[in-house]
């Protein structure tokens, strides 16, 4: 793992701070001591201050804030090439009991390691700095998120970690001691001042949380003041199942467990309806996008233009599809127009999911803002190469960003001052020999699987 510099100088390039106001700054650059940001502006100014500083060129290229991903499964990477023996599921519940419940269920210490490994260094290929990742190993819950952790600190990726605990298997209690230990670790190590992890209370969805795990899980949160990160009514089965056990929809029934509130992730909700929709509103909950996953399941398109509408802060993940970001903005994009049968939609949304939403949610659970380029925030910051062909402003950008840089190469990630990869080259990490490591549990995973 490489080293943070206590001065780092990213400059010669167009800066785009996003924030608000979003700034374009052509021969611009980013001051960043101690790993936060102290200053973004012009390089003639920059140089002045930034007396003994590391300078790293971005000979004209594009520096931007790392992006961010509201919702990741990076256990989920053995699953890649899998061959259930089962035939092939049919609807989501069947997925669940055919591949990522019994994939969940033999999981080591080692393969959560290197399933962990993988797509972190995707991510920083990708310029993704920050993820808030949802555990689930019902085989191997106690110290699992000590595992991620520190993967999580070898790569250097910003991280929000929780572990999914569930009743299917009887293991719920055990489950959220996990998550009373791990934000115990880490609220310690919050107070002196390390913020590259923090810690949130998972529920893998409510129905497989029976009332009790919920009350108990729900006063944790709040004894422990870390959010909740659930999956809600990603599938219809998840609401016919709630009002059928509980007389409630999946969101009443949060709700009135007391779960819902500024810190809590509600993931996915396409099938939610709008009585739903209002307490989500109500209670500032927050709701994440998934599309490449909710499209590759088929369960649905989400009414995210709707949540918006409402006010409803929405941000976009992957649920372990991918760590390019950028590849589930535009596919959220053109699954809305295509949804809509209306090609003026989305356009600018599925912008703000990302670049805007995205840094507001994750700014809730890191104590410092991340997301933009502004004094005060961490020092998490891309170059990507790209030249733009037509003028770049803060008003083009938009266009340049879904139309352009999109499709252009990540060249350098940096995380709270500490360079992960450099000119296209990873530093500090063998990736050969992690994928090699890698691919020997995941072939002894498969046989138990």
């Amino acid at each position: 793992m490489t080293k943070k510099d206590v001065s780092l100088l990213i400059g010669n390039g167009i800066v785009i701070t996003l924030g608000s106001p979003n700034r374009v700054i052509e021969d611009g650059g980013v001051l960043v001591r101690d790993g936060v940001i102290e200053a973004v502006g012009p390089m003639k100014i920059l140089r002045r201050k930034a007396k003994g500083a590391r300078f790293v060129d971005a000979r004209g290229r594009v520096i931007m804030p790392g992006f961010i991903n509201a919702h990741m499964h990076l256990y989920s990477t053995f699953a890649r090439g899998l061959m259930p023996k089962q035939p092939p599921a049919e609807n989501f519940v069947q997925i669940l009991e055919r591949l990522w419940w019994p994939l969940d269920r033999v999981l080591t210490g080692p393969d959560i390691a290197y399933s962990c490994l993988i797509p972190l260094i995707d991510c920083i290929k990708n310029g993704t700095t920050t993820i808030i990742d949802h555990h689930e190993s019902q085989g191997f819950q106690k110290g699992s998120l000590d595992v991620i952790e520190k993967a999580v600190r070898a790569t250097g990726v910003r991280s929000c970690l929780c572990l999914g605990l569930s009743d299917r298997y009887g293991k719920g209690r055990q489950g959220l001691e996990e998550n009373i230990r791990f934000a115990k670790k880490i609220r310690a190590k919050k107070a002196k001042g390390d913020d590259l992890v923090s810690a949130m209370l998972g529920l893998h969805a409510l129905f497989t949380v029976n009332p009790k795990t919920l009350a108990q899980s729900v006063k944790t949160a709040k004894q422990f003041g870390v959010g909740i990160h659930v999956h809600v009514a990603e599938d219809k089965a998840d609401e016919v199942a709630n009002r059928k056990k509980y007389g409630m929809s999946v969101v009443e029934r949060l709700h009135q467990a007391g779960g819902l509130g500024p810190q809590t992730i509600a993931v996915h909700c396409v099938h939610v309806d709008k009585a739903e929709m209002r307490l989500l509103r109500k209670t500032g909950a927050i709701v994440v996008h998934n599309p490449q996953s909710n499209m590759n399941n088929a369960v649905g398109v989400a009414p995210i233009p709707e949540m918006l509408a409402k006010g409803i802060l929405v941000g976009l993940g992957t649920d372990g599809m991918t760590a390019n970001m950028r590849d589930e903005v535009r596919v959220a994009n053109i699954l809305h127009k295509l949804a809509k049968k209306d090609p003026r939609v989305f356009f600018v949304e599925s912008c703000r999911l990302l670049l805007e939403n995205n840094a507001k949610i994750a700014s809730r659970f890191f104590q410092k803002p991340v997301g933009v380029l502004k004094k005060g925030a961490h020092g998490d910051v891309i170059i990507l190469d790209y030249d733009p062909p037509t003028p770049l402003t803060a008003n083009t950008f938009l266009g340049h960003f879904l139309f352009g840089l999109c499709g252009a190469k990540v060249s350098t990630t940096i995380v709270g001052g500490r360079v992960l990869m450099k000119d296209g080259k990873l530093l500090g990490l063998n990736e050969a020999r992690i994928c090699a490591q890698s691919r020997r549990l995941a072939r002894a995973f498969w046989k138990r699987f």
